[in-house]
């Protein structure tokens, strides 16, 4: 019965030192920046006011996500969430998943050819990143865009 003891005691002391020694190295440990393009997939407008775009109205967007530089395939995904303020203005939110985490954004958007967002927050390797988000339109249809995440910690 001690063995056993004995057995537990060293395995859960040896889990818990490799969780402290690696719960910090997951995270960015330096600034850096991230260039990927999407592809819309999906968005749906939501009209909830008077006809037409409007205050409080909704627009509800899927991307794929792709670093060409890594792969051809999909490398994540963007949902993105936008409320009008008035019948062109928006704020927006969303989260960037990634292959190591997640990017979370959020800020006004008035034109969507060229904006910038301010990067809130993340998951995983981008638990400690704040920074900001340049989106630039390259075609309305299909719906692609430059990203260009400038991030700090």
């Amino acid at each position: 019965m001690r063995k056993v003891f004995v057995i537990v005691t060293a395995i859960a002391g040896i889990a818990l030192v490799a969780g402290v020694t690696t719960r910090d190295s997951a995270a960015l440990d330096k600034p850096g920046t991230i260039r990927v393009t999407t592809l819309g997939i999906q968005a749906q407008f939501i009209d909830r006011g008077a006809r037409g775009r409007g205050p409080g109205d909704l627009v509800v967007s899927r991307q794929l996500v792709y670093n060409r530089g890594i792969s051809s395939r999909a490398i994540g995904h963007s949902d993105l969430v936008c409320t009008f303020t008035s019948s062109y203005a928006r704020q927006c939110s969303g989260t960037y998943t990634l292959p190591r985490g997640k990017i979370v954004v959020m800020g006004a958007v008035t034109f969507r050819q060229f904006y910038e967002l301010a990067v809130i927050g993340g998951t995983g390797l981008y638990d400690n990143v704040r920074g900001s988000l340049t989106v630039t339109m390259l075609s309305r249809k299909p719906p692609r865009e430059i990203l260009l995440f400038r991030l700090q910690i």
